[in-house]
């Protein structure tokens, strides 16, 4: 660890403990709190990459892993009204989609990173996105997989409503995957600004 990466390691620490915290917090009928901020790590990996190069971008995805990882396994021994505040399978599907969407985020990024300035930070967070949403609700809920851990109940995320309370009838769990892949693109798209503002600024630094 470096100087230079050390602001983007204890950035992402911190969206990942925030995220981790607010997703106990509910948004309306289909959204945590988290889901604002999760997404921010995005912003954080491109940044990182952008300026200092993948390397240290991968640096700062494995230690937003292992907070994550320490989060969880807290989250799993603390009880809530329900059981365990997180679930065995949310714990895996957590730290997977993260691992996974954001080392791909990087590569993503890297292949792209000599185009337009917005090219590179626009479809790597995008794909990357997509994949942390797809895989962290399919581990966490999904009926399919509950080969996993059995001993989980995620039954209520199974029941059968109209997609996002109007649409064609779904699993619960698909109108939150939906919800939060919203988000997620929403903030993508909005996130260009402090990017190329956090880039420009760090670049003229180095």
């Amino acid at each position: 660890m470096t100087r230079s990466t050390l602001p983007g390691i204890l950035a992402m620490a911190a969206i990942v403990v925030a995220s981790n915290i607010l997703v106990q917090f509910l948004y309306g009928d289909w959204l945590t709190w988290g889901a604002f901020t999760y997404p921010l790590a995005f912003l954080v990996t491109d940044v990182m990459n952008r300026v200092y190069g993948a390397a240290a971008a991968r640096r700062v995805v494995l230690v937003g892993f292992v907070v994550g990882l320490i989060c969880s396994l807290i989250g799993t021994q603390i009880m809530g009204e329900f059981g365990p505040l997180v679930t065995v399978r949310i714990a895996i599907g957590s730290g997977i989609a993260f691992l996974v969407a954001q080392l791909i985020d990087v590569s993503v990024f890297a292949a792209l990173k000599g185009g337009t300035w917005w090219r590179a930070p626009l479809i790597s967070t995008l794909i990357g996105s997509t994949l942390d949403t797809a895989i962290f609700f399919s581990i966490a809920f999904s009926g399919a997989l509950s080969f996993i851990h059995p001993a989980t109940d995620v039954s209520w995320a199974s029941e059968v409503l109209p997609l996002l309370g109007s649409g064609p009838m779904a699993p619960l769990w698909v109108s939150l995957a939906v919800a939060d892949w919203a988000v997620k693109l929403s903030i993508a798209l909005l996130a260009l600004i402090p990017f190329r503002l956090i880039t420009a600024r760090l670049i003229r630094a180095t």
